[in-house]
């Protein structure tokens, strides 16, 4: 049964209808507090690097908005208990009060800070919607990357293909330079971001 709808299920997200309803599906994976590595890795592979990180931005920031805004509200004692047990992200609620979207945007940067949970944290912190939502922006750079390794795992899947010929190789080894280039992009900009928040909790 499975073996039937999955090809069939992968085929319809790979539409521009399935487009549209990834967006929802991953605001709902991150509602859930689950990891979005492999979905974003999924996305990858049905879009693309570009229109996947378009797609998996879209989703995560609507999800993210929703875990905020219950975390602030109906799930406050729920996700005040959770981080009991997590004294790195009570510390970011706590420097997140004091310094809002600055600290907002360096804790999105940095990779030692789960996604999901950063928006538990943001939501126990005095920080604005406002600046919330504009601290997203620093998500772009984690999402191109995993999209980007998402799209170069499904042509790494027709490697055989590119080897007798039937792939242009050309645009295959573009899209694995395009990828080395965003992780070490995505690598220097986690090292200053780890640096600016050692400035920071040093200035707290």
């Amino acid at each position: 049964m499975l073996q039937h709808w999955l090809p069939n299920g992968l085929e319809l997200l790979r539409s521009p209808i399935g487009a549209l309803l990834f967006m929802p599906l991953y605001a709902l994976w991150v509602t859930l507090l689950l990891p979005g590595v492999w979905a974003s890795m999924l996305a990858g592979v049905l879009y693309g690097t570009w229109l996947g990180s378009g797609v998996v931005f879209v989703g995560a920031s609507l999800g993210a908005v929703v875990v905020f805004l219950l975390s602030r509200s109906r799930l406050r004692d729920w996700a005040r208990r959770r981080l009991e047990q997590l004294p790195k992200l009570q510390a970011v609620e706590r420097a997140v009060s004091k310094e809002g979207l600055k600290l907002v945007l360096l804790t999105r940067l940095s990779p030692a800070f789960p996604f999901s949970l950063l928006n538990l944290a943001y939501g126990l912190s005095e920080v604005s919607l406002r600046d919330y939502s504009i601290g997203l922006i620093g998500i772009l750079p984690g999402t191109v990357l995993f999209c980007g390794l998402g799209a170069l795992a499904g042509d790494v899947a027709r490697f055989g293909e590119v080897l007798g010929g039937d792939a242009d190789a050309g645009t295959w080894v573009l899209r694995l330079v395009g990828v080395l280039a965003t992780l070490v992009v995505v690598w220097l900009v986690s090292r200053a971001a780890r640096r600016a928040l050692q400035d920071v909790d040093t200035s707290l």
